[in-house]
């Protein structure tokens, strides 16, 4: 008899989990016949990360990674021209002025749960390498290497470092000749890709010079370069952004990002002409989309990511100019909607800046200028997209998520 309720019971927990399935599939099959759009939907976490040690405070937050490991890398400007002294940085005067605060290391490592693993960065007085006048941009490898740019006046280097901090390599000149036609230095780069399948660095090359450059990882040499529609790219003056425009034959400056897909398609960001241009790996031009064609100034297309599934389904824009990500269906370009908007609270931002995805399909953002900070955005799951802008994904608004 015992036995046989056992088996009832079993059989009873199976069959109403069998029905609680059949009818979530139902729902969800349901909405997709009343039309509904669905799409990632993302949660802010307002406790990520956790609070940096010695009274450590940041500046611009210009870049951020993920690596192998989902840990997080953050490289910010921690130069005195980013803080007020006076209001923040009263303990790094002489004499100290209070308890708080100074600026931290150029580059914070931490875990998936917002503890500080490391910290390290900055100028050298051994003469190895010239630390970049305005570091722009991380980039964490396939060797678990870490990349960095620089986008101040003489910068025409990359920097390249062990996981730990130890210098390995500096590939061209700070301050040498500008060219976008160089073959051994750089021009105010923006951000790197690494490709470990051809152990490839793809350049966003950048605020000074007008293309995307393929250097090889290891020893540096330039191996292909090309500007707009796989051009040769020309440092020619570009006119000024005008909504309606037909695309200029070449970058204007910023070229912003430089993101390779797993099925070989580069995404290319021109941040003033709100242009993203896809190429294969050697340049050959494939299409372009213009994300908000009204935006002037400093323009939509800032930086991109993909969700971490094998086909790359989303692709992820950062916009600092509209201040907020749009959610985008790759494969066809389209802006399925954005979320975030201007301002200082959780969830919302100034001038957000760059952006990577975890394993998890989390997001993670950083804020130039005044936002100086980074923030966490969990992936929740599939949900309806009930609006073209969906606005702060604050927890207390949470969503109902299709599964």
């Amino acid at each position: 008899m015992h036995k046989r309720n056992l088996t009832f019971g079993i059989s009873l927990v199976v069959a109403i989990t069998v029905l609680a399935c059949a009818a979530e599939l139902v729902d969800d099959m349901a909405a997709n016949q009343d039309g509904a759009t669905m799409a990632p939907m993302f949660e802010v976490d307002p406790f990520w990360p956790k609070p940096l040690p010695n009274h450590w405070i940041l500046g611009a937050t210009i870049g951020v990674d993920v690596d192998s490991r989902d840990d997080v890398w953050l490289v910010h400007r921690n130069t005195p021209d980013q803080f007020a002294g006076r209001t923040e940085l009263g303990s790094a005067q002489d004499p100290p002025l209070s308890e708080c605060c100074s600026p931290a290391p150029p580059v914070l490592h931490f875990d998936s749960d917002g503890n500080l693993v490391d910290s390290w960065g900055g100028p050298t007085d051994t003469g190895d390498y010239v630390w970049p006048v305005s570091n722009h941009g991380i980039t964490v490898d396939h060797m678990d290497n870490v990349w960095i740019g620089g986008n101040g006046g003489p910068d025409r280097q990359i920097l390249k470092f062990s996981r730990d901090g130890d210098f390995l390599n500096q590939f061209g000149e700070s301050g040498a000749q500008n060219s976008s036609l160089s073959t051994e230095n750089f021009g105010r780069v923006a951000k790197l890709f690494a490709d470990p399948n051809e152990n490839e660095i793809y350049v966003a090359d950048g605020y000074l010079n007008r293309r995307v450059a393929v250097i090889d990882a290891t020893s540096g040499e330039m191996k292909r370069f090309w500007g707009a529609y796989g051009n040769e790219p020309s440092d020619d003056p570009t006119p000024g952004y005008t909504p309606g425009e037909t695309p200029p034959q070449q970058f204007r400056t910023p070229v912003h990002c430089a993101e390779l897909s797993n099925d070989g398609l580069l995404y290319v960001c021109d941040r003033p002409s709100n242009r993203i241009s896809v190429f294969q790996r050697d340049g050959t031009f494939v299409e372009e989309v213009i994300i908000a064609p009204n935006t002037l100034s400093q323009g939509a297309t800032w930086d991109i990511d993909f969700s971490p599934d094998d086909d790359q389904t989303w692709m992820y824009l950062a916009d600092g100019q509209n201040m907020k990500v749009y959610v985008i269906e790759r494969a066809t370009l389209e802006v399925v909607y954005s979320f975030g908007d201007g301002g200082r609270q959780p969830g919302l931002w100034f001038a957000v800046h760059s952006l990577a995805v975890d394993s998890e399909g989390n997001i993670y953002t950083t804020e130039t200028y005044e936002g100086k900070r980074i923030q966490k955005f969990n992936y929740m799951g599939m949900g309806e997209v009930t609006d073209e802008n969906m606005g702060a994904p604050w927890p207390a608004a949470r969503r109902r998520i299709g599964q």
